[in-house]
């Protein structure tokens, strides 16, 4: 295992690009480091070698963090859910690629900006759909509900006991 310091003002493809000569012999894997899940990472790296893109995006459906309210005709209020799934995939940032993706990532890149879109726009990006346990650490307030998740026994992210 090998630490790499990019500098506290690089941006996540930044990261990457720097990273290039220790990734560019094989395919290899990439997080954003703030996500918590239960990926079998065996399973999304199977994944990805079956397929035949440069890349290899987990997409997740989030848990919405407010309730919902079903909306009718003449916008009478039908019900309500409290914090359901979102019917959206978003990306889950774990990601597996190939070295050739690396062509893709400059020093200055946003890897879910250009690097990504580009990807996809060239057929380059294959998603992996993932149901299980996600949720990301972006504010004080996701960190404290991860670490009662832990304390509590609850962390979903480590899979089954």
């Amino acid at each position: 295992m090998e630490t790499l310091d990019t500098g506290e003002e690089t941006g996540t493809g930044g990261r990457v690009y720097l990273a290039r000569d220790l990734v560019s012999s094989g395919t290899f894997g990439l997080t954003y480091a703030d996500g918590l899940a239960d990926i079998d990472l065996d399973s999304l790296l199977a994944f990805h070698e079956d397929g035949d893109s440069l890349a290899t995006m987990t997409v997740v459906r989030p848990e919405i963090q407010w309730g919902v309210v079903d909306l009718g005709e003449g916008s009478r209020v039908e019900g309500f859910r409290e914090k359901p799934r979102s019917e959206h995939w978003i990306n889950g940032g774990f990601f597996f690629m190939e070295p050739a993706a690396l062509d893709w990532i400059g020093p200055d890149s946003v890897l879910e900006k250009d690097p990504i879109e580009d990807l996809a726009a060239a057929g380059e990006l294959r998603a992996w759909c993932h149901d299980g346990f996600w949720d990301c650490v972006d504010t004080y307030k996701d960190l404290i509900s991860m670490n009662d998740l832990w304390q509590s026994g609850e962390a979903k992210w480590l899979g089954p006991s």
